[in-house]
């Protein structure tokens, strides 16, 4: 996965943007969907936070508070650092990371989660709830033309050709999986959730 990485940096947020290769694809109200997306992040209340796999920083740039953006990446780090200049920013493997307990006060993570199979998923919670009291993940949601599962082969603009294991999520189901969470956001394309660490103080409801 680092190699694929590695290698999409420079065209990842093309996916975000609809350029490149999703110019042509079919998606819609996709802008829309990003906005509301964003706007949601926005409104989260200002926090000491570790994204985790943040990639260039496309949604890392809308959180508030003393961000650390973490990824395997230094290509995608390197944009963004770029992006967000009085960001801190940490290599490393987002399976073992390296913070100490309650280094932070929410853990944020971005289309990382649904890309974990078994046991890597208990295991990155356990870490998240490890490091910060407050675990929010943005993934995909699941929609008709995909299954909630799915290996896909994923070509970049070099014509290099990767396989990637995805999962699309119900928002309900994604809390309930992380332990009982509140849903902050759904649309047609992406889910929002927050969950607290067990025993920890639950966050007020907040659908958008």
């Amino acid at each position: 996965m680092k190699e694929y990485y590695d290698t999409r940096a420079p065209e990842y947020d093309e996916w975000y943007l609809g350029q490149g290769r999703f110019a042509e694809r079919e998606r819609p109200g996709w802008t829309e969907a990003v906005a509301k997306l964003e706007r949601a992040i926005d409104a989260l209340p200002a926090a000491r936070t570790l994204d985790v796999a943040c990639g260039t920083g496309f949604l890392t740039r809308h959180l508030r508070g003393e961000v650390t953006g973490f990824d395997q990446s230094e290509q995608m780090l390197e944009i963004a650092r770029r992006r967000l200049p009085g960001a801190d920013f940490v290599c490393g493997d987002a399976l073992e990371l390296p913070f100490g307990a309650d280094s932070f006060t929410r853990i944020f993570t971005a289309h990382f989660y649904g890309h974990l199979v078994q046991p890597e998923r208990g295991g990155f919670v356990s870490q998240a709830w490890r490091i910060a009291p407050e675990l929010v993940v943005v993934d995909s949601a699941l929609r008709p033309d995909h299954a909630a599962e799915e290996h896909q082969e994923r070509v970049l603009n070099d014509g290099s050709r990767f396989e990637v294991y995805k999962r699309y999520f119900d928002a309900h189901a994604l809390a309930g999986e992380l332990g009982g969470g509140s849903v902050i956001h759904e649309s047609p394309w992406f889910v929002v959730v927050s969950a607290s660490r067990p025993g920890a103080d639950a966050p007020a409801d907040r659908l958008h």
